[in-house]
């Protein structure tokens, strides 16, 4: 059966811990209807009982926080939260390393904070994996206990900002600043809260967040952003709205080497991705005008084994000739290698693209929580 996560852990779970009933495409499949028949209405019908339960808990949770029943911890420097409302990818990196890189070419010391899940004791999660190569001047902390660790970036890093990442729906530690990225191709949730659908959380939670990012827009049509934009206002009147598109950025291999967008412009690719959004990622690598010979699946955070680089090869070399294959930064990072058989292996990076009437915005909220540092305390 498919387990439950323990209330207030929701952002923390992925269809992936379903390994004895549902796969992450099985379940996505059931919740939002393309899988039809007699047992699959049984199965929804035991998803929308499960979910009046689950929102029911997910409720009293934030009514014990909103009302100070449940305490939420100070942290003595400006905390901005970036999360999400659905389960699965919504573009969240690409706007972390914005906001990080932004806040150190203003010379804040900035630390990054996330639960670290599907992390092995005392190691890194795929995510850490890839935020820190994006961003190897800041220090990315891990911690089941945030508190925990924000206490450890202000006392023993010196840090002056901190970036929760993921952390939406983890309400023990006060923010200055909410924001909450929307997927333009899945923006809802299928209207259901977990297990019905993937929603973390009822979508009147949306009225905690002062920014609203909609990413992915470039995939759906001006109308649909409008009619998602309107939708959200229901619940929200007052935040900021923001729309961020993945721009690719370049080829990376595991060695470091590097190749532009236009030299592979035309040639002949497979690809493959572990993600929450597996189409978002194809349609990136549509984008860039090279001819997708073959895509793969994995689910969200799948771990490569040898058994699984032996299948990517061997899957490699049904397809013909290929100049590369590619993966999303977060593969990459996991699995280490520069070629599958005789074919490169790149990432793909991607970098936010914000309109610069947007960032104006952004800065226009941002910039007074960076003055409330202290001039006593001298930026490196």
């Amino acid at each position: 059966m498919v387990e439950l996560p323990k209330t207030g852990e929701l952002a923390h779970f992925y269809p992936t811990q379903c390994k004895t009933l549902l796969t992450a495409k099985e379940f996505k499949d059931y919740v939002s209807g393309k899988k039809r028949g007699p047992g699959a209405l049984c199965m929804r019908g035991v998803m929308w009982f499960t979910e009046g339960l689950y929102t029911l808990g997910v409720n009293y949770r934030n009514r014990q926080y909103d009302s100070g029943k449940k305490e939420i911890h100070q942290v003595n420097v400006p905390v901005v939260s970036v999360g999400n409302m659905t389960l699965g990818g919504t573009g969240k990196t690409p706007m972390v390393a914005w906001l990080a890189r932004w806040l150190r070419q203003r010379n804040i010391r900035v630390s990054l904070i996330s639960r670290g899940y599907g992390a092995e004791q005392g190691a890194q999660n795929d995510e850490a994996k890839e935020l820190e190569q994006l961003l190897p001047d800041v220090p990315h902390l891990q911690n089941p206990d945030r508190v925990e660790a924000a206490e450890v970036a202000v006392e023993e890093l010196a840090t002056q900002f901190i970036v929760l990442d993921d952390a939406y729906q983890h309400r023990r530690i006060a923010r200055d600043l909410d924001i909450v990225l929307i997927d333009a191709t899945e923006p809802f949730g299928f209207d259901h809260v977990f297990p019905r659908g993937t929603l973390r959380e009822p979508l009147s939670g949306l009225s905690r967040a002062a920014v609203i990012v909609l990413t992915r827009g470039e995939m759906v049509s001006e109308d649909r952003r409008e009619e998602i934009k309107s939708r959200i206002r229901t619940y929200n009147q007052d935040a900021i709205w923001i729309e961020l598109q993945h721009k690719p950025a370049q080829l990376l291999s595991a060695s470091g080497e590097t190749r532009t967008i236009e030299q592979c412009q035309g040639k002949k690719v497979a690809a493959f991705c572990a993600i929450g959004n597996p189409a978002g990622f194809r349609h990136t690598v549509e984008s860039c005008e090279m001819e997708v010979a073959a895509f793969r699946e994995y689910d969200d955070h799948h771990l490569y084994e040898k058994a699984d680089i032996d299948s990517l090869t061997k899957w490699l070399n049904q397809q013909g000739p290929l100049d590369a294959v590619l993966c999303t930064h977060k593969d990459l990072v996991k699995i280490g290698v520069d070629r599958l058989g005789e074919v490169p292996l790149f990432a793909l990076t991607i970098e936010a693209e914000i309109s610069a009437e947007d960032v104006e915005a952004l800065e226009e909220i941002l910039l007074p929580l960076v003055q409330q540092i202290s001039e006593d305390d001298s930026p490196c």
